[in-house]
């Protein structure tokens, strides 16, 4: 596959997966043996521990993803990215506090046969934490 179809899966994997909750995607976008650079805690491994770790963002956070780059090179695709939502239910064993964010990130694949094989990201998660009031914000 060329770079635009692998880009094309990344846009459906964040537009349908993730903004629509269409979980049955994953099947047809992501291979049996996918790999998570950067689990969860607890996050299994193959496309079984991408669910797992798909349905604890959705049930958890609810987010929105905002698509603000996508560049691809050869098997590589890179998601620059704006998530937005709120914390609604227990994430990672922290009670929800019903309080929303908006962080940025990045999101590093590597496609084999127009399928995502591979996952790194780079995440504000402190700044999250903060804007659920999990941690203080600084000179407060």
């Amino acid at each position: 596959m060329g770079t635009s179809e692998n880009k094309d899966v990344a846009r459906r994997f964040y537009e349908e997966v993730l903004n629509k909750r269409q979980l049955d995607l994953v099947d047809e976008l992501a291979v049996n043996d996918y790999v998570e650079h950067d689990p969860l805690p607890g996050q299994g491994s193959g496309i079984v521990g991408l669910r797992d770790r798909l349905t604890a963002l959705m049930t958890g956070l609810e987010p929105t993803f905002t698509i603000e780059d996508v560049i691809a090179e050869d098997d590589r695709v890179v998601v620059r990215w704006t998530n937005s939502g709120t914390h609604v239910a227990t994430f990672l064993g922290i009670p929800a506090t019903g309080r929303s964010f908006s962080i940025p990130g990045i999101d590093i694949y590597r496609l084999d046969g127009g399928r995502l094989a591979e996952h790194w990201h780079v995440v504000d998660q402190l700044g999250q934490m903060v804007q659920l009031g999990l941690i203080p914000a600084q000179g407060t």
